[in-house]
């Protein structure tokens, strides 16, 4: 029997928005889903505002050059960055 390895250095693949959470899908197929109150900025920010975003390095973080937000996604797994 096999089994499915978890990426043991999670990479972010692509980000979502609800109006009150964050979803960041992991290249793993796993999916982070965080309360935007975490992150004032981002709960402050305008729609267009979030969708501006860049996947930083290969996944490991993400930037929001308009407001000038980084979250790194061992921080969002560990629930606080």
């Amino acid at each position: 029997m096999s089994t499915l390895a978890v990426e043991t250095h999670p990479l972010a693949q692509s980000v979502e928005f609800t109006d009150d959470d964050l979803i960041v899908s992991l290249v793993d197929g796993r999916k982070i889903t965080v309360p935007l109150v975490w992150f004032p900025r981002l709960s402050e920010a305008a729609k267009n505002q979030l969708e501006n975003y860049e996947i930083l390095g290969d996944g490991e973080g993400i930037h929001w050059p308009e407001i000038d937000e980084d979250l790194s996604v061992a921080g969002l797994l560990r629930g606080n960055d």
